[in-house]
């Protein structure tokens, strides 16, 4: 089995910060939750993250196809339950370029929902807690 690795440091208040493949990525809480707001919160990212792996999909069907980019867009709307912090649901709104072709409307969004991360959400790992 491969494995890759994140390390997590605690920085001062709620900054949280992750290092994996030579990247940092910082993390804090919202004011109102305790944090300074200087970076985005766990979650953000989490949902960032969703966002912008369908866009790399979108971008890459483009690419393959050499259709321009420029104008695509996504923007996901996220619906929470009335109770509770829980997405119920995600709607993901694909602006297309201009001059996209008809022909590849219902394969470009078939690509979008390819999303590695998505996949991760909708096919769960195992997830394991252990002290050291």
């Amino acid at each position: 089995m491969k494995q890759k690795i994140i390390d997590v440091f605690f920085d001062d208040n709620m900054k949280i910060n992750a290092k994996m493949d030579g990247l940092s990525i910082a993390t804090d809480q919202p004011v109102k939750e305790g944090g300074d707001g200087s970076a985005p919160s766990p979650f953000q990212l989490f949902l960032a993250s969703l966002a912008t792996c369908a866009g790399v999909y979108a971008q890459r069907f483009c690419e393959t196809r050499k259709i321009s980019t420029e104008g695509l867009g996504i923007r996901v709307l996220c619906d929470f339950a009335e109770k509770g912090f829980k997405v119920e649901k995600m709607t993901y709104e694909m602006t297309l370029p201009e001059g996209f072709p008809e022909k590849y409307e219902s394969a470009i969004v078939r690509a979008v929902d390819l999303c590695a991360v998505k996949k991760h959400v909708c096919e769960c790992p195992e997830f394991e807690i252990i002290t050291k």
